[in-house]
């Protein structure tokens, strides 16, 4: 286990760095329209070769210069993360620098059960499936793929859930005239369950999914919708950053999560950066672009110039743009597509 890191770091509003989203693959298995439409990303689309992906020894390293700087969560996501070949491998190495270390999973479940018990064994703890609606018609459309149905995402649910890997976290987007009608049936399912749905609003990450303000179910409407059917209670965050906004039934039988980035805005706790599958440290999910590491890496950096780059890019950051979301900058001319840094 690697000694505590005498290092926080701080950005230009003094949030520190504690979570970091790694994507390690810009490949996906579904064509969801919010992110990867398939009208853009056919067969014909090339996606990056395997020399401009981060290796595993790569993303070691990386991973463990992160923890020294301070990380104490790690999340692996796509694309999807599961096509990547023997994942569980680089969940061991990431495991092994230190035990501590959160390490989590999101995957769009439909190759997780026959890995959840290995993935177990080499040190994942948790895992966030998505699950856009359990309505056949409605799901194949959110998924983009005709050949795929919500059984295949519930049966990896219960996979992972019989592996251990708990709470099982369950996130939907929420897309309104799409699978807004579908919610609360949803929310009805894994009520009791211990897992815990979380309810996202429909964001303007990348430039390609249409996106639109009037397409957004806000998180009020959201608690509206599923209170009216089983009375629902704010509850306390379990954590300072944490995401979702976490509410209970009043009744006992579990808890859901509302992100609600659009009309709630949480820049101001925000601790999370992310790192894009050829290497890009990405500061906000919104960003046009972000800081290269795999080239000081490949070029012979040390581990001292690369936790330097780090926290220089870290500490100038200035970061809050759901806070200053508007008209004019909802259509930028470039912006990091979702599925190069998993959302």
């Amino acid at each position: 286990m690697t000694a505590p890191s005498p290092i926080q770091l701080g950005d230009t509003f003094g949030r520190p760095l504690r979570d970091i989203r790694i994507s390690v693959t810009d490949r996906c298995n579904f064509r969801c329209p919010y992110c990867m439409p398939a009208e853009l990303y056919g067969e014909e689309y090339s996606f990056l070769p395997r020399s401009q992906i981060l290796s595993f020894e790569e993303i070691e390293r990386l991973s463990r210069i992160f923890i020294d700087l301070g990380v104490a969560k790690i999340r692996l996501t796509g694309g999807e993360p599961l096509v990547r070949a023997h994942l569980p491998e680089l969940v061991e190495r990431i495991a092994a620098i230190d035990p501590g270390v959160d390490l989590t999973l999101t995957t769009n479940g439909a190759l997780l059960a026959p890995v959840a018990g290995d993935l177990v064994k080499a040190g994942l703890r948790r895992v966030t499936v998505s699950l856009d609606s359990l309505d056949p018609a409605v799901f194949t459309q959110m998924c983009g793929r005709d050949n795929v149905q919500p059984d295949v995402v519930l049966d990896a649910i219960e996979a992972a859930a019989a592996a251990g890997l708990t709470p099982v976290k369950i996130n939907c987007v929420v897309q309104r005239g799409v699978n807004d009608h579908t919610i609360v049936d949803l929310a009805r399912h894994f009520r009791g369950t211990g897992h815990i749905v979380r309810f996202i609003e429909f964001m303007d990450v990348g430039t390609l999914n249409g996106w639109d303000l009037s397409q957004v179910v806000t998180a009020a409407e959201i608690v509206d919708l599923i209170s009216a059917d089983v009375p629902l209670e704010p509850i306390g965050a379990n954590y300072v950053g944490e995401v979702a906004k976490r509410w209970r039934y009043v009744d006992g039988s579990g808890e859901i999560g509302i992100i609600s980035s659009v009309s709630q805005p949480f820049c101001g706790d925000c601790s999370r950066a992310r790192l894009s599958t050829e290497g890009q440290l990405i500061t906000c999910l919104f960003a046009a672009g972000g800081l290269d590491l795999r080239g000081p890496m490949r070029d012979g950096a040390s581990d001292d110039e690369l936790k330097a780059l780090v926290a220089g890019c870290w500490s100038a950051r200035t970061d809050r743009y759901s806070e200053q979301r508007s008209g004019l900058t909802i259509r930028p001319r470039k912006r990091v597509q979702m599925f190069q840094v998993g959302g």
